[in-house]
């Protein structure tokens, strides 16, 4: 591994990434569109390529000199108005790229996934690679990520070198688009007035990117690797956040049935008013499960060690501070 095509440079991961192979001593370009916003990237020397993953041609133009590929672009939403466009960026656009990538001879493509990927459980167990989708077709993202791991395959049948990461909700620098950041700023401004039964599993975008890099070095071909950091309560976050931002964490539980109205609720007036609403039945979807990971895979065979997630919640919250985003 030498010379790096990074998809979505300039997003959340992307940038991270960008950011550590550079510090490592890779050449590196980040692809990225002509409308992208490149604070992320600001005080840093990267070649900047312009193009698009949906342009075969941009592709394959960015992709010539280079032996490795991150693919980190996807369009992250959980609107259904945002449905088409979903399926073309993170399915259409996968599929450009391992198709480009097995025409212009990339020795390595690491093709950023996510646990939505994978499928649930209703037992509170540990989910883990081997955990098969099944969520089906109706909530967008999680089948988009899902097609897309599919197209991995595919080029793996045909010859392509890949492996997939799968990060759980990541914390830190760099979210401009408030992924799993819209935590912080929720909770630090009391915005979150309740609670639900359930959990999720948070981590460090350096734990994530320190993996892809480990993905690109040692990880196997047609292998996943679920990249997670802690697996807390909902409740347990909430206040983990907002005990180290002096924010207001939420003290009123609601049942499951209240949230997953409230996302249906809310689909009809962002319809109506066409503007993403701040909760979608997609997004309410796991509402009441234990989406806990295990991360024995990628320690095993990543050399995988996440650090304290505290330190990424106060990192992304001073990074937000500095550019005036909370």
């Amino acid at each position: 591994m030498k010379n790096i095509l990074v998809t979505g440079g300039t997003g959340f991961i992307g940038s991270n990434l960008v950011r550590e192979l550079i510090r490592r001593g890779y050449n590196v370009r980040s692809f990225q569109r002509a409308s992208s916003n490149d604070i992320t990237l600001r005080g840093i020397e990267v070649e900047h390529v312009i193009g698009d993953i949906i342009d075969r041609d941009s592709l394959a133009s960015a992709m010539r000199g280079c032996d490795t590929v991150f693919h980190t672009a996807a369009l992250v939403t959980f609107w259904k108005r945002k449905r088409k466009e979903q399926f073309e960026v993170n399915v259409s656009g996968t599929k450009n790229i391992v198709d480009t990538c097995l025409e212009t001879g990339i020795e390595k493509l690491v093709h950023t996934s996510s646990v939505a990927a994978l499928g649930y459980r209703t037992d509170r167990g540990l989910i883990d690679e081997s955990t098969a989708y099944n969520w089906g077709a109706l909530y967008s993202y999680r089948y988009t990520k899902h097609l897309a791991e599919l197209e991995i395959l595919k080029g793996v049948d045909k010859g392509l070198n890949s492996s997939i990461i799968n990060p759980s909700i990541i914390i830190g620098p760099r979210d401009i688009n408030t992924h799993g950041g819209i935590i912080l700023k929720d909770i630090k401004h009391g915005r979150i007035p309740s609670y639900v039964e359930g959990g999720m599993n948070i981590v460090s975008v350096h734990d994530v990117v320190a993996g892809e890099i480990a993905a690109a070095l040692h990880g196997r071909n047609g292998e996943r690797y679920i990249l997670g950091g802690v697996n807390l309560t909902h409740r347990e976050v909430f206040q983990l956040v907002a005990k180290i931002l002096d924010g207001k964490p939420p003290k009123l539980k609601v049942p499951v049935w209240m949230v997953k109205l409230a996302g249906k609720v809310l689909d009809l007036v962002g319809d109506i008013t066409h503007t993403q609403p701040p909760l979608t039945s997609d997004l309410t979807a796991a509402a009441g499960l234990y989406n806990w990971y295990s991360i024995e895979k990628a320690k095993r065979e990543l050399g995988y060690n996440p650090t304290f997630i505290e330190d990424a919640i106060r990192e992304a919250y001073e990074w937000y501070n500095e550019n005036g985003m909370i």
